[in-house]
């Protein structure tokens, strides 16, 4: 029986994903130079700058270092131009209602930091609908890493078996899987493009199915 829904953030709620991506392309090509895809889908659903640093892989090809202060902030500034025209992506809040009227525990396990997703909860009024917020603030490893998820069990007195995680990430599909929790992947404009293949479950958009249906088919289905 399922008891409790972690929910990702980025990409997932809201899809500051494609945004990000798009800030940084803008910014390689105002110095000549492009930011495939290929490079930049390794980076999603991790920590920011983990395991791939744009600006130093920029000032790579440009042969010279650049002013790290200033050309972060501009960039900066323009994803956050980006991401305020983003709208919870189609689905979500129907979702946490439904959730809340199943009396369902949600928990969010996101990669980011709590300064950006706790912000972005606030301002869209959407914390309200969480038991708890768990960032890379509370683990010492992020996503493909199942800490983020583990912890979040923890937080919310329940079972693997008792819980689905919903993600748009390869990174995050394999953290979830690595926890041993049903994962049901919901990619957006941008991570549509990555490999999938390792969730339980795939949809186009939360808005493809009711959580009432999706719980009767995952009960049915995997337990």
């Amino acid at each position: 029986m399922i008891r409790g829904i972690i929910f990702d953030f980025d990409g997932l709620i809201l899809d500051t994903e494609s945004t990000v991506y798009q800030s940084w392309r803008e910014f390689y090509q105002q110095y000549g130079h492009e930011l495939p895809f290929e490079e930049w889908g390794q980076v999603i659903g991790r920590s920011s700058n983990e395991h791939f640093d744009p600006l130093a892989r920029l000032e790579a090809r440009l042969g010279r270092e650049l002013d790290r202060a200033v050309v972060g902030e501009q960039r900066l500034q323009r994803e956050l131009e980006l991401v305020m025209q983003q709208p919870i992506l189609p689905g979500v809040v129907d979702y946490l209602n439904a959730a809340r009227r199943l009396g369902l525990k949600l928990a969010v396990a996101s990669s980011s930091d709590i300064d950006w997703v706790g912000w972005h909860l606030d301002r869209l009024e959407l914390r309200r609908y969480f038991n708890v917020v768990h960032t890379s603030d509370d683990v010492t490893h992020t996503k493909p890493h199942p800490e983020l998820f583990q912890l979040a069990l923890a937080s919310l007195g329940i079972a693997a078996t008792e819980a689905i995680v919903l993600e748009d990430s390869s990174n995050g599909v394999t953290a979830a899987k690595q926890a041993g929790i049903f994962c049901v992947a919901v990619p957006n404009a941008l991570t549509h493009q990555l490999p999938l293949d390792h969730a339980d479950l795939r949809l186009n958009s939360l808005a493809e199915i009711s959580l009432e249906r999706l719980l009767q088919n995952i009960d049915r289905e995997a337990f």
